[in-house]
Parts: structure tokens; sequence; C-alpha cells
């Protein structure tokens, strides 16, 4: 056995020099699957062929996987599996979870505790193949019979990816019933072997979490149980696993396996044609796919009738990120998306246009109350909330309410709209001496009991008073701050902030509004508290707030980001995670702007690349034809990719409502670009933000919140009109400096409330290309011919200069008409126009304009152009 081992290495070294993929029999009972990276060694026990060894690649050595195997499973059910819910326990006891009051919650929940979820469905027939033969095309095909059914699988290095070996597994059944196929297990991987585990959408973790509500709720860990989890919440299909020796290995299905969310006229997003597994059947570590889904369609075959599917497995030395980068942009083809994105309206032309919207009081809902001797303003809120009778009220963007306030220079809103902000901020502040003096009463104001309240129930969160009292008071002080009221207030908060952070430097979620005790004693407040005493910082200057902030975040990335444990913000979700995670980053970058410390840089890089598995890349979009309430659309348009969601997991909105399309991560993920130039953040911003014309609403211009509405518009949220506002802008002004490279840039302020981390502008001068310019926003100054051609004003009214700055937000090269009508700029008509050329990439002005005529300007993929008018 010794020789024969020393032959097998000598053959591997001698074949990779001239072969890229070879077969070969090292004896009647072991055979040779070799490639340049990948080198899989199957043996003959006791008429069973098993793995022997697999060798991956790393760089000049080669990594051996620990305990491989090579067992096959199958599924089988005579009768349907039933839908039934299981009775889990915990310690003995047994686990109610979720409460009865978190609705939404209860009902997922009930759905992903069955028999076939849980993986204790069906009768489970585990076995290693006969039968191999060689293939023509360098690839191996075992095969094996039992009573049950006939198995073929067969296995070829992939020529494009040496990484990858692609298996196509066929079924034929021997009898009647529900069949499900398993990916056969590569190896077994021990707890102690295992580096971090992760399904994108699901869960993620270096351990083996015994806590299950804590795993399979809220993605804290791997679960300890073989669970199998839906294509639904899955932003990726790709299940992976790194070892501590430094191998990931993951298993992806081909694209053609996976269900597609709107198949022809309707959703289909809960289709169920892929399970996804961090185990196998018998519990051992090792990322596992089954296809069919026992009971679900396709899963039933009379005899003799069959099933197969294609899907791959990678095995890198690489980073857990690494391999799913691969999956993403190789397999699934994700940066091929944006070339069939086509614009139908540009994104400046739906800020404009959501701004009329938002000034009509009756299509934004807007509405006045006398509450307390003030009156205060806000817009309807028709969605859950605990104890509201549709009375409810809510303002959401107050950066972005500002911001449009200044740059377009509206004062109808300074007058009409934010004093009545203003005064609902103020009083949805406990202003009361005691426990609660600084914190947010709640998010929402209800009109029938006049009273604020939060979202499901009676408690107050440490990070409602970032939220609500830090985040929205900092960025009304941006734009004004002589409020010296405001400023009281955010003392205030930031004291009471202060005084509820742990010794350790976290803080508990949420007190009992009445009694002050701690609730949801479970869970750690795994979320970005920590900013509010940022902005404290940044507005009152006390180092105290920034030494406070730091010990927060020193926390919150020991106990968060280096694990990957993350909470949401959500109450109706009970706090599953959510767009916080992406939050996070902006968080921890800001917290780096102040301190300079590599360490809460390394911090946000780590949690983005966290938050890239929040974004759905499956399946691969397509021009195919579709109807949607009997208008055609190509797939492309309806298609999810690109599109992060609330909450996903396993009880999360997305499950029955698919993803968002809101894009606060947009203008973050661009930034991440500009740290990292890691393309993934680009083509993921530009994903989500360019050609999502199919989901806005033709009357207001508001594109719908979830995807399954489609256009509906903004429906029971009037007021996310505010941070469409807030996050289109953040992504515009994030793509002007990354394309500029950095010559064009403005102060960013704070982070808005709970749906991301996009930021607000306006408030101070920025420079373009070294000139002091403020941002402007003049409807009909410029018109360009193309969609997708978005603009940004800038003005120096002092010099008389407007400088216009234009994007191509498409991959292609493009050259279109753009009308410049002068008499819009303040202060200016044709006749008083000194001069208007282009500025060049090192701001020296080339080509003379002449603005009395249209335009055709040439632009580049992704290009930019800028335009300085003096007059």
């Amino acid at each position: 056995m010794i020789v024969r081992k020393y032959l097998f290495y000598i053959s591997l070294f001698c074949c990779l020099s001239i072969a890229i993929t070879s077969i070969s029999w090292e004896a009647d009972n072991s055979i040779v699957l070799k490639g340049t990276s990948l080198n899989l060694r199957w043996e003959n026990k006791f008429k069973e062929w098993k793995f022997a060894a697999i060798q991956v690649k790393s760089k000049d050595r080669w990594v051996d996987m620990s305990v491989p195997d090579g067992g096959y499973t199958i599924l089988y059910a005579a009768t349907k599996p039933a839908d039934t819910n299981s009775t889990l326990y915990k310690n003995g006891k047994k686990i109610d979870f979720p409460e009865p009051i978190y609705r939404y919650a209860v009902s997922h929940w009930k759905g992903v505790i069955s028999p076939v979820q849980l993986n204790t469905a069906g009768e489970a027939y585990h076995f290693y193949p006969k039968n191999v033969t060689k293939g023509a095309d360098q690839s191996l095909l075992f095969s094996d019979e039992s009573g049950l059914a006939k198995t073929k699988a067969e296995w070829k290095i992939d020529p494009k990816y040496p990484t990858d070996v692609l298996v196509t597994l066929t079924l034929i059944a021997n009898k009647d019933g529900y069949f499900s196929v398993a990916s056969p297990t590569l190896a077994n991987i021990s707890k102690d072997q295992l580096s971090w585990g992760l399904i994108p959408g699901y869960f993620q973790g270096a351990t083996v979490e015994p806590d299950f509500v804590k795993a399979y709720a809220y993605g804290q860990g791997i679960p300890d149980k073989p669970v199998i989890v839906r294509e639904r919440a899955a932003s990726t299909l790709s299940p992976l696993m790194s070892l501590k020796n430094g191998i990931t290995m993951a298993v992806i299905p081909d694209p053609s396996v996976g269900r597609n969310p709107w198949e022809k006229d309707k959703s289909t997003h809960t289709e169920w044609k892929v399970g996804l597994s961090l185990m196998n059947r018998k519990a051992q570590l090792s990322p596992t796919i089954y296809h069919p889904v026992l009971g679900e369609k396709g899963s039933y075959l009379k005899k003799g009738e069959s099933t197969s599917f294609t899907f791959r497995y990678t095995l890198q030395v690489a980073d857990w990120y690494d391999v799913f980068k691969h999956a993403v942009n190789d397999v699934y083809r994700f940066k091929d998306f944006l070339s069939l994105k086509q614009t139908a309206q540009s994104l400046t032309d739906r800020i404009s246009a959501m701004h009329t919207y938002l000034m009509d009081a009756k299509t934004s809902m807007w509405k006045t109350e006398q509450y307390k001797g003030l009156t205060i303003g806000a817009q309807a809120y028709l969605g859950g909330v605990l104890g509201s009778e549709k009375d409810a009220m809510k303002n959401s963007d107050y950066g972005a309410m500002w911001m449009l306030a200044k740059i377009a220079d509206d004062s109808a809103l300074k007058a009409d709209r934010l004093p009545y902000a203003r005064n609902f901020k103020l009083l949805q502040q406990e202003d009361e001496p005691g426990f609660l003096q600084g914190a947010a009463i709640g998010q929402y104001y209800l009109t029938k009991s006049k009273k604020f309240t939060e979202e499901w129930g009676p408690y107050v969160e440490p990070i409602g008073l970032t939220y609500y009292t830090m985040m929205d008071i900092g960025n009304v002080l941006l734009f004004e701050p002589q409020d010296k009221e405001l400023k009281n207030r955010l003392k205030q908060g930031a004291e009471r902030l202060m005084k509820w952070q742990n010794p350790s430097g976290g803080w508990v979620v949420a007190y009992d509004r009445a009694t002050h005790k701690q609730l949801f004693n479970e869970l750690e407040d795994l979320r970005p508290t920590f900013y509010g005493l940022v902005v404290a910082y940044r507005i009152l200057g006390d180092k105290k707030y920034l030494d406070a902030a730091a010990k927060g975040a020193d926390w919150y990335i020991k106990n968060a980001v280096e694990k990957g444990h993350f909470l949401g913000v959500c109450g109706d979700t009970r706090f599953v995670p959510d767009f916080a995670t992406g939050q996070s980053v902006q968080a921890l970058l800001d917290l780096y702007d102040l301190t300079k410390k590599d360490a809460y840089l390394n911090a946000a890089i780590k949690t983005a690349r966290y938050y890239t598995t929040s974004i759905y890349t499956h399946p691969i979009p397509t021009k195919e034809v579709k109807t949607v309430k009997g208008v055609k659309r190509e797939d492309w348009e309806l298609s999810q990719v690109g599109l992060s969601f609330e909450h996903g997991g396993n009880i999360g909105s997305t499950n029955s409502l698919g993803p968002i399309l809101l894009a606060s991560h947009a203008g973050m993920f661009v930034r991440m670009y500009n740290f990292t130039k890691d393309q993934i953040y680009l083509d993921m911003a530009r994903a989500a933000a360019w050609g999502r014309d199919a989901f806005v609403d033709k009357s207001t211009n508001v594109a719908s919140y979830y995807w399954t509405k489609m256009d509906t518009g903004p429906g029971s949220f009037p007021h996310h009109a505010w941070w469409q506002i807030g996050w289109i802008t953040d992504y515009l002004m994030a793509e002007v400096e990354l394309r500029s490279q950095n010559q064009i840039s403005f102060p960013r302020g704070f982070i808005t409330p709970k749906v991301g981390p996009h930021q607000s502008y306006g408030f101070a001068p920025g420079k373009v290309y070294g000139n002091v310019a403020s941002l402007k926003l003049i409807d009909g100054l410029l018109k360009a011919e193309h969609p997708v051609i978005d603009h940004v004003i800038a003005m120096n009214s002092d010099e008389k200069k407007c400088y216009l700055i234009l994007l191509n937000n498409s991959v292609n090269s493009l050259k279109t008409k753009v009308e410049i009508d002068i008499e819009k700029i303040p202060g200016a008509s044709g006749t008083k126009i000194k001069s208007a050329a282009f500025i060049d990439a090192e701001g020296k002005k080339g080509a003379i304009v002449d603005t009395s005529k249209s335009l055709n300007i040439d632009f580049a993929p992704n290009g930019l152009k800028v335009i300085e008018v003096l007059y």
C-alpha cells in the first residue's frame, strides 16, 4: 500500500505537465481523475467505490482533504411527505418560537419546521456506487442499482475552471414514489476542522450552533441539524465550507436547475426545486444540495421514469469570499446582467418627479395633527403597527427632506413640511427626566390614541435612540446648525446612550417602556448602535462621545463582525438580520474617517463582504418575454438579480415578498469599490440601481418596495419616496466621486435610519476639480435625449459658475443629444453667458460648448462628462 501511494503521487506530478485532465487506472481497484488544480482518487473496497484521496493545488504544493468520502444518498417516500410542523425541543423543553404577536414571522416559521426542511422526511438510502467506467471526454461514469432505483453519475473536471468538477446525476426509479437525490458527500468535515460555513442569505459562521433558533432563525452560526433550506431566500445557490487547512469547498447547482421567480405570467418565487444544506442526511458537515426536493414538483416518479441534474463542486485553497465570487461571477455570470439593462427614465428625472409627488399632500398622504400644543406633520403609514387602526403617521428620511429643500431651494417644502416634521421629531423624543430621557419613544404616531409607539411592542431600543434621535436630529443640524433646541435634544440623546452603554461597550436590545426591564435577553444587540455617538461627536465636538463610539465599535467588531453574527432592526420579524448589516459598513467607515484606525476600515471591508451575500445573483437574467398584468416584459426587467432583501433567512419578508427595490446600499458599495477595487461592489451597485423601471409606478414615479408588488407604487408606504430620493442621490454622488477619481467630491451627512447606509448631501459646499461649488437640483436645466444619462448640478453663485456633471449609466459607448436651458440657472440668461466648456480629467478646460444649440456628446462606457458654464 505504501508503494502504491508513492507511485500515485509520482504519477500526479508527471501528469500535470502533459495534460489538463486525465484519467488513469492505478490498479484494478483504484482510479484517478487528474487536473492542474485537482486530483481525485477513488478506491474499490468491498465492491464499493469510495474516495481515497482528494487533493487541491495551492501554488507550489498540494493540500489534502481530510476524511474524503464519496457516499451517495437518495431520499424516498412512498407517499407525499406531510406539511405538518415538527415539534422542536431545547434542553428537553418545547421551543415556542416566535411569540404569537409576531404574526408575519410565525407564518414563515411554521413553513420551515416541516419534516422536509428539517430533513427527517422519507427514508434515506445511503450507498457507494459499485461500478465505474471511463467516458469518452475524460469523464468517469459511476453507476449503481438497488430495488429502489438505478443511479448514474458522470464526473469530469471543468475545462474552463480547473478548480471545478462537473457532476451530472441521473436517477431512474425502480418503484413508484417521491424521490430526492443529494449531491455526493466529498468529505466529512469535523467541527474542529471547520473555519467557516455559509449558505448565502441564510446563515454563516465558524461554529456549529447548538441553539437551533439562534442559527436557524437568526443565521448566527450553522444549525446543528441537517436542515434543507429553500431557494427563495438564498441569495446565491452555493453552500460552501472553509477548512482550517485552507481549502474551501462549495457545491453549486447548474443555473438551469433552480426556480425562476417569475416563470411566465405570475410570481413563482416560492417554488422549490433545489434544497441547500451544510450537512448531509447523516448530519455530517459537508455542503450538499438536493434535487428534486422531496414532495415538491418533479419529485414524484413512476417506475421507469427518471430525473437528472447537473452541479459542480468547487475546491480551492482560498478564502470563502473568493469561492463565493466564483459562483456569482463565473457560474451565474452576474456581470453580464449590466449589458442587458435598458433605462426608460433617468434616476435624475425620478428624483424630480418624486419631488412633485411629495409636495402633493393628497398623493403623498401628508397630514398634520395637534399634539402637546404643537403641530406635527408626517405621512400616513398603512402597514402593520401594533395598536394601529390605520391611523399611524411616520417620517422616514430626514436627511433627504432637508437636502431636497436646500438643493432645490423649495420654499414650499421649507415652509409647509419641514417645521412640522421638526416638531414631530421633538415630540417623538422623551424629554422628561428619568430612565428614558433622550430616547425615541417610538417610530410612529397614532392619531386616534394620540401617542407615539414602536412598531411591534411597547419597548424602547437603544438603536431606536441612535436612529430617531441622533441620526435624524444630526442630519437636520447639518443644515440648521443654529437650532439650539435640537442641539440640546441631541445632547440628551448622547448622554442617554452613554448611560445605557454596558461596561463591555455594547447595549441591550430593548427595554420595556413601562418597567424598564431588559427584553429579548437571548439576543445580543449586534447592530451599529454605536453610530449615534459618532453623530454626537461630529455635531457637538466632545471627545467623550468619540471615545464611547469607539468602545461600542470595538465591542461590535469582536462580537458581530468577527463572528459574522448580526441582528436586524425590523420589529415585525423579531429583529432577524436585515439591511442594518449593510448600514454597519458605512458606520464603521465613518468612524474610520474620524480616527484613521485601520481596525475600523478592515472591519468595514469584512462586513461589506458579508453583505454581498444579501444580494440576489440568480437565476441568470435573459431577454425571454414574459407578462406582468397583461404587459409584455423581458425577463431581465423583472429580475431579482442585484436586489437586496429587507430581511432574509428562514423567517424574513423575502420568503413571501421577494427582495426590495430600495437599494440603500448602492452608494456604499461604490465607495467600497473605491477603497478596495473589488469589482463585485461596483457591479452589484449598478445592478441594483439601473433599469428598474418595471417597478416604478408611472403616476407617482415611486418604486414599489417589495419585488412581488411590481409597479403598484408606494402603496401602504408613501414615505418611502424620501428614502428613494436619498439612496438615488447617494448612489449618483458616489459614482461622480469615483469616476472623477475623487476630483469631484461633496461632504456626506449621516446615515438614514433603518433601511440602509445611504447618506445626505448639500449641507456644505464641495469641490469640482478644486473649485468650490454647492449642489443644486434645477428642473429643466439639462435634458439628455437618452435616459441612461444622469446628471448632477453644482454652482458657485459668487463666482457665477455652474457645473453640469453628466454620467453615462450604461456599459455601452453612447452618443446622445443634450439640451441646456441656460435661463434655468438662477441669475443667468442666454445673453449673459461668458463661456461654456468641457473640463477634462485633470480639471483643465477643453472644447468650447455652444449652449444655444443641442449638443451631441460622446460618452465612454460608464463615462463622465463635466461642463463648466460661466455666466
